[in-house]
């Protein structure tokens, strides 16, 4: 039986949110090992002079723990 443990992460980006996204799992797994999925919870973005300069997540990630 595995036990799986959810912790949540923030990330940014000025490209996207597939990047944000990639991105926060890239950094979480340099600490964490076994992740298994990640969940997007919210999308948002920044806007300046009408125009979009930022991406944000917000994610759960799931991991297995040993």
């Amino acid at each position: 039986m595995a036990v799986l443990k959810v912790i949540e992460v923030l990330s940014n980006s000025e490209k996207s949110w597939e990047d944000a996204t990639k991105k926060a799992v890239k950094h979480a797994s340099k600490s964490v090992k076994n992740i298994r999925s990640v969940y997007v919870q919210d999308q948002s973005a920044i806007v300046k002079s009408g125009e979009v300069t930022e991406f944000r997540v917000n994610l759960k990630i799931t991991f297995e723990v040993e």
